[in-house]
Formats: C-alpha cells, sequence, structure tokens
C-alpha cells in the first residue's frame, strides 16, 4: 500500500477541519468528539513514530498499519476486515468460482485459522478436515499473530505444490497433513436421481449458483418426463455467498414476494429482496436438508423456505451468521477494499437469525448419538459476535433428533435417506402442514 503516512495525515486534517468549521457556525452547540478523535490519531502517529525510529530492527510502515487496520476491524466482529490488493483480486477470482489453493472457507479464532467449512471435491476435503478444525501450523510455522489474508496467502500457491499444514481438533492431538495444491474449480451445483427423487446439492453461492440450479432443474424434469416427482435441496456445509445468488435460488422454489430483508444501524435503512415471478419448481415436493455449517445466503434460502411455508427444513440447525458485509473497493482496489459488516438480515417473518441460527423442522443428525454432550460450532462462538438484538424471541428450541444407529456406516448419508424415505411416503403434505402449525 502506497503512500500510508500522508493518508493518515489527511484523515487527520479531516477531522481538524470539521470540527473547526462546527464550532465557528454554532457556538453555543455542545462540542462534538472530533478532538477526541483527532488526539487518538495523534497518539497512533506518535507510536508509529517511536517504532520506526526506536525498534530494534528495521519495520516496514505498510504492513504496521495494515495490521493496525485489521486489529481496529477485528474488533468490530469476525467478518469485518482489511483486505490489501493482492488478496482483493483473490477475492474477486473467488466469486467466479476457481481460484488456486486448498478448497475451504475459513475464519480466525484466537489467534488462529478456523475452518468453517471444507469445500465439495476440494484437496482439503479429501483430506478429511472438517468444520471447526484449527490451521495452526503451516509448513512448521506457527500461525499465531496472522492476519487471515497471511495466513490464507500461505495456504496459496501453484498448482501441484505440496503443502504441509498441521490442524488441532477437539479432543485429538494435532494432526500434520501433507496436501497438494489444485486450482479449485468449483462444481458448485450437482445434480441426480436418488432413488426416484431429484437431488441437487448447491456447495456455494457465487455468481453461478442460480443458473446452475436452473439448469439441473430443467435436466430432472427431462429426465423425470415433465414433472419431478419429489427434490432434495442439500444446503450442508454451504458457507454461503452472494446475497443476490440466495434471492435467485429462492426465487426458483417461490413465486415472487418477499426473501430476505435487511436493516442496518438506522431505522430507515431498511432494503426488501423479493423474488422473481415463475417459479421453476412449482409444485415439486421439497426438502431441503441444513446442518451446523450452512451459514449466511444458505440460511436466507432456508429461512426463506420455512417461512414461507414452501418446503421442510431437514437435518441439524444452521450456522448463524445473520450479517451482511459489503466490501468496498478503495481506490478503486489499488489499495485492496474495505469489507464491513453494515447490517443484519432478516427471513420474512421478521426473524434475525444471527448468532442462533435457523431450526429444522425436522431434526436428523448425520452421526450416531455417542451419549457425549457436543458443542455446537456456531456464528455465537467466534470472538466479537455481534449479538442477536432479541435473543429471548430468536432463541433456538430444544430439539428431539433422531440419530441413526449405532453402527450405521456414516457415509450412507443418514440425513438424506430421512428426506428420501419422507418424500416418497406419501406424507409429505400432511407433514408440511403440520410442521407449519
Amino acid at each position: 500500500m502506497k503512500f500510508v503516512l500522508p493518508a493518515l495525515g489527511s484523515v487527520a486534517a479531516v477531522a481538524l477541519f470539521a470540527f473547526s468549521t462546527t464550532q465557528q457556525s454554532a457556538v453555543a452547540v455542545e462540542r462534538p468528539a472530533y478532538d477526541d478523535t483527532f488526539e487518538q490519531l495523534e497518539l497512533f502517529a506518535d507510536v508509529l513514530a517511536r517504532v520506526r525510529s526506536q525498534y530494534v530492527v528495521d519495520v516496514d510502515d505498510s504492513e504496521l498499519i495494515e495490521d493496525a487496520m485489521n486489529g481496529m476491524l477485528a474488533s468490530l466482529d469476525p467478518h469485518s476486515s482489511y483486505i490489501n490488493a493482492e488478496a482483493f483480486r483473490d477475492m474477486r477470482m473467488d466469486t467466479k468460482g476457481e481460484y488456486g489453493g486448498l478448497g475451504m472457507e475459513v475464519t480466525m479464532e484466537d489467534g488462529f485459522v478456523k475452518v468453517i467449512s471444507p469445500i465439495d471435491n476440494t484437496p482439503a476435503k479429501e483430506a478429511g478436515i472438517l468444520a471447526g478444525d484449527f490451521i495452526t501450523e503451516i509448513e512448521g510455522k506457527s500461525l499465531l499473530g496472522a492476519t487471515l489474508s497471511e495466513a490464507v496467502g500461505q495456504m496459496r500457491g501453484k498448482p501441484g505444490e505440496p503443502i504441509n499444514i498441521t490442524i488441532v481438533r477437539e479432543g485429538e492431538d494435532p494432526i500434520t497433513l501433507d496436501i497438494t495444491r489444485e486450482v479449485i474449480k468449483r462444481q458448485i451445483v450437482k445434480f441426480e436421481d436418488k432413488d426416484g427423487i431429484g437431488y441437487i446439492r448447491i456447495s456455494q453461492f457465487n455468481e453461478k449458483a442460480a443458473n446452475g440450479l436452473k439448469d439441473a432443474i430443467a435436466s430432472l424434469q427431462q429426465e423425470y418426463g415433465g414433472k419431478i416427482p419429489g427434490l432434495v435441496l442439500d444446503l450442508r456445509g454451504n458457507p454461503g455467498g452472494l446475497l443476490t445468488q440466495s434471492v435467485q435460488v429462492s426465487s426458483v422454489f417461490l413465486d415472487g414476494g418477499e426473501v430476505v430483508s435487511t436493516r442496518g444501524r438506522r431505522a430507515d435503512d431498511v432494503n426488501v429482496y423479493n423474488g422473481e415471478k415463475g417459479q421453476m419448481a412449482k409444485g415439486v415436493p421439497l426438502v431441503v436438508l441444513v446442518d451446523g455449517a450452512s451459514a449466511s445466503a444458505s440460511e436466507i434460502v432456508a429461512g426463506a423456505v420455512q417461512d414461507r411455508g414452501r418446503g421442510i427444513l431437514m437435518g441439524m440447525t444452521t450456522f448463524g451468521k445473520g450479517s451482511v458485509q459489503d466490501v468496498i473497493p478503495l481506490r478503486g482496489g489499488r489499495d485492496g477494499a474495505l469489507k464491513i459488516t453494515t447490517q443484519r438480515y432478516y427471513t420474512p417473518q421478521g426473524r434475525s437469525i444471527q448468532g442462533g441460527g435457523i431450526a429444522p423442522d425436522i431434526a436428523v443428525s448425520a452421526i450416531p448419538d455417542d451419549g457425549e454432550e457436543r458443542q455446537r460450532f456456531s456464528e455465537s462462538s467466534l470472538p466479537n459476535a455481534i449479538a442477536n438484538e432479541d435473543d429471548e424471541a430468536n432463541l433456538a428450541e430444544e430439539l428431539t433428533i433422531d440419530y441413526p444407529p449405532e453402527d450405521f456406516d456414516v457415509s450412507d448419508d443418514y440425513q438424506l435417506q430421512k428426506a428420501i424415505e419422507l418424500l416418497k411416503s406419501g406424507t409429505y403434505a400432511e407433514k408440511l402442514a403440520e410442521v407449519q402449525g
């Protein structure tokens, strides 16, 4: 990042000017706190100058200020951050569905990288990395103190290059993995016939998701002779993505009407997002599979389907990321970008899922019950997570969970089996009416 110190000076100058003009125009009005902010900026500049002149080794100004900005933003919530120019270029590549690396969505917690979800058909998924794992070392070097951008940068590299990472998983010894980087070409939407029922999986909401879903629906309609007998939409492990795509995906199942609304800090800062008319999958019995790694845009779709009575949610309570981040390019992206939380989002019935997540209509576990209490990894467990503004009204209900038998092979996918069983049982309409209350 270039010309960092002059930029800092210009910020201070703006603050001083605002204070001066306010005093001249309204002497009797209580003095605003601009002078306090200016004093703090002076303090920051003083600390920076002393580090530059007295620290034991030479330092890089741009790195120091980038770390300071990240520290400020990380203190707000887990999702706000400064994105340097290189990382911003990578991010724009990610939303197009292709990049080089290991293939997982990550965040920062307790100074280490925490996995939100590995992505289907990627080196991370095939190596056995799980949601909730901590990545503590890369090539034998600790990640403690590294920024998220730095850690992600270390994990990326040329396709075919190996990388050694160490992960820590609750209740287990550290695990060292040798993984080969690949160009991550995300197959965002997959579909097939499952025992006479249509099955569609969306692994992420990038800009290919809605069109991929429409193509999948069209192919299944042709395969079933025009009418899909029942459909399972699998959003398990889907970490989210683009808000616009979640609205377009919902439009495939909803004939217009509200999908989601967002609200900011001001009472008038409200946006309502409605689906498109048409409902491509009109009348098709629908079960949506979700789990604790279904987040953000996945929860928008799940919440809209549930609130609008369009289908049945099955699985486990979702992750609970109910906040919206704006990515604001700085100088057209030349100085990177600011990612900052600006709004919360709400389901059509006005539920905020921030922190608590969306509880399924039918709770089904993927793994047998071993009798041990398991702590749920969710948005609310992240440091500085934004609290739900109405905790009492939005607390997830205590669920009665259907567990697979003790000797069940988890690779046989108990949740999917139960979804197909419901759609083929002839009781779908009755169950849908029951869960709607």
